[in-house]
């Protein structure tokens, strides 16, 4: 079986050294689609047989979304692979979707398509086509920007821009997902402070539009006359941004809404000697669900950028203990000391925030402050208001 395999690729690589003057090789940039799995783009590799007229698209970004997409999603087992599909059938895909499709011919001597060829269609065997998807350092664009570094080696020079502005990978992101709140959320939410570092101009083509626009810049050096890596370009699919209509049900709404709430629940409680403690029980529950997620993120997954989380200082797993201590009928002295721990914890999570440790989605702020109000407020009042009011039913 293995001498067939590598029989066959030997044939492979023969005959694409053989026709390579006759192959056209171009990236493909699609621009972002409405669902948060599309919000990023699109990359793949176009190769047109020129004596032929056959047209195919190479395209890494192909998975399987089945029932257990999330969960290998979100476990970082995910395992995504390079397929080949016909030119006019990718293009009538994003057409359907209403995403435009810009397309820059590379401008390689003879051997260098024999290689990029070569690369492919080794690429694409069984064996060698599947690979664990990683967003910021293994996806669809990021491989084919490799498979240029290898192919071209130190004749490829990126021209790198000086002097631009200094952004964190969470910043490329939100530059993408702030039309999706609630995906924006999540994503904040999931990813840890190793995604607030600067993001150098290579590491910023884990984006397709960066990398498009990477190559706009590259230059072939060493092989003859220094050329740009781009001979050509032009827009296929010329249709507008796909919008994605907003909606008031978002979580800046909805979480300032909560505080609101609570504010005036504190308000009332302080004035009236009551402690309104079911909706302290319903709110440090859902935040220790959200803790517990977070946890596993970090810890129990292969997943690099959810390390070093600090939206565990907010939303921590035992806050789930306040659902039982805020309802005994004689809190217990630890009940009064884990609501001290949560306190300072909120306040922490405003100190990481400030030094810019780690970036918090704006839209937790309300509720980071409720942690602040309520954990003081029952810190003061819970075993005063509880006493008072067994006093008032002897």
């Amino acid at each position: 079986m293995k001498k067939s395999v590598l029989l066959f690729t030997i044939i492979l690589l023969g005959f694409s050294q053989l026709y390579a003057k006759n192959y056209r090789v171009s990236l493909l940039t699609c621009e972002p689609g409405g669902e948060l799995y599309s919000v990023f783009g699109h990359s793949a590799v176009r190769v047109t047989d020129m004596e032929t007229g056959r047209d195919l698209v190479y395209n890494y970004g192909t998975f399987d979304f089945n029932p257990s997409f999330y969960m290998k999603f979100a476990r970082g087992k995910l395992d995504y692979w390079l397929s080949v599909s016909p030119y006019d059938r990718f293009i009538g895909h994003y057409n359907y979707l209403g995403q435009a499709v810009r397309e820059q011919v590379l401008d390689l001597n003879e051997q260098q398509t024999a290689k990029m060829v070569e690369f492919l269609q080794v690429n694409y065997q069984p064996d060698n086509r599947y690979y664990r998807y990683d967003f910021f350092y293994d996806n669809c664009a990021t491989r084919i920007r490799d498979m240029l570094e290898t192919v071209l080696g130190k004749q490829l020079e990126w021209n790198d821009p000086v002097g631009e502005e200094e952004v964190t990978f969470r910043d490329l992101i939100d530059e993408y997902v702030y039309p999706l709140p609630w995906g924006d959320l999540g994503i904040d939410l999931a990813l840890g402070s190793v995604i607030d570092v600067e993001a150098s101009e290579r590491e910023k083509q884990y984006l397709p539009d960066y990398m498009e626009a990477a190559f706009g810049r590259a230059e072939i050096v060493g092989d003859g006359p220094t050329r740009p890596l781009v001979k050509s370009q032009r827009t296929i699919l010329d249709l507008p941004p796909v919008a994605v209509a907003p909606s008031f049900f978002n979580p800046y709404f909805l979480f300032w809404g909560i505080a609101i709430l609570f504010m005036v629940l504190t308000f009332i409680g302080f004035r009236k000697k009551k402690l309104f403690i079911g909706f302290d029980q319903t709110f440090f529950g859902i935040l220790s669900v959200v803790g517990i997620v977070v946890v596993l993120l970090w810890f129990f997954t292969e997943h690099t950028a959810t390390k070093y989380n600090w939206n565990l200082l907010w939303a921590f797993p035992l806050h789930g203990l306040l659902v039982y201590g805020l309802g005994m009928k004689h809190p217990a002295q630890w009940v009064k000391k884990y609501l001290l721990f949560a306190l300072i914890m909120a306040d922490a999570a405003v100190v990481f925030w400030i030094l810019g440790w780690q970036s918090f989605h704006p839209s937790v702020l309300p509720l980071i402050l409720v942690v602040i109000l309520r954990s003081n407020f029952l810190y003061y009042n819970l075993e005063k208001f509880k006493a008072q009011k067994r006093i008032v039913k002897d």
